[in-house]
């Protein structure tokens, strides 16, 4: 490898967590985002550095722009996609940002919610909300006037928090997983619905590879009669490990040694809201290596 090429690998290593950063919170899916910073990566090599007043900016907007282009496709994937999509869990138990200055745009129900959004709504929250980049620089990256990108931002933010409820702390994030799984594992109905918020849903995603629900579960008693009616043979052999994915509390389901499932819930002050079964063998390659 040539001295020039030597500079640019160091140049865009010192970026590459942030890029697929960017990309992940763009596709909720960790393979995709792997490819973008790929081909982001050929392009940076040819490229004529010379003129690249910053290295960075440049790289970050060529990652935001092949990530807008792949979100058009991957819409028209989803459409097809049978059962429940879920984002593509991530570890990030050593990497809680993933590269960016704040968590957000990482956690399953917001990144499920920016689905709603256009490529460029979700591009301008994304660089805005999770990496604090100015108005300015969403001009320069996304290819808007500054005045379009806050208006992108501001519909973004309207949209999320017409959904959104307050969150409780991750400690009590993590004491309704606990609770949940071992009502889950002993088929104990009333702690079941106990922890449940009145309107809970259950989003089981296997992609139409493994079995799992292809219908949301809604409704605290639905779901607590759901989580039981299975509970027998689900959890028979199962070793539950705590792990942290997208920035938040989980656990790994894994049976022989080998991970079949990433499971968390998102809770709100009225109990859990949602579990999330991540099921999908095919969106389990970024945690398969912590398992227990």
């Amino acid at each position: 490898m040539d001295e020039n090429l030597d500079d640019a690998l160091a140049v865009f290593q010192s970026v590459r967590r942030r890029l697929f950063g960017i990309a992940y919170r763009m596709l909720g899916s960790a393979s995709e985002a792997e490819d973008i910073v790929q081909e982001a990566w050929l392009r940076w090599q040819g490229t004529d550095r010379s003129v690249v007043q910053d290295p960075p900016a440049f790289l970050a907007t060529t990652t935001t722009r092949l990530a807008i282009n792949a979100l058009q496709s991957a819409r028209a994937r989803r459409e097809t996609y049978i059962g429940p999509w879920l984002p593509e869990p991530v570890d990030t138990s050593q990497d809680p940002t993933l590269g960016a200055e704040r968590t957000e745009a990482l956690g399953y129900a917001v990144l499920v919610m920016l689905e709603r959004l256009t490529p460029t709504e979700r591009a301008a929250y994304v660089l805005r909300e999770a990496f604090g980049y100015s108005y300015a620089q969403l001009h320069e990256i996304i290819g808007v006037s500054e005045t379009a990108a806050r208006q992108l931002v501001s519909r973004a933010r309207k949209h999320l928090a017409g959904e959104r409820r307050r969150d409780v702390s991750e400690s009590e994030q993590r004491r309704l997983l606990t609770a949940f799984v071992s009502a889950a594992q002993t088929g104990d109905l009333e702690q079941l619905e106990r922890l449940f918020a009145e309107d809970v849903v259950s989003y089981s995603d296997g992609g139409g590879v493994v079995r799992a629900s292809k219908f949301p579960v809604r409704g605290r008693v639905t779901v607590a009669k759901f989580v039981r009616a299975f509970h027998t043979h689900f959890w028979a052999g199962v070793t539950v490990t705590e792990t942290e994915t997208n920035g938040q509390p989980s656990v790994l389901l894994a049976k022989d040694g080998t991970t079949f499932a990433v499971l968390a819930v998102v809770a709100s002050d009225q109990g859990i809201d949602q579990v999330l079964w991540m099921m999908n063998p095919d969106k389990l390659s970024g945690v398969t290596s912590r398992a227990a």
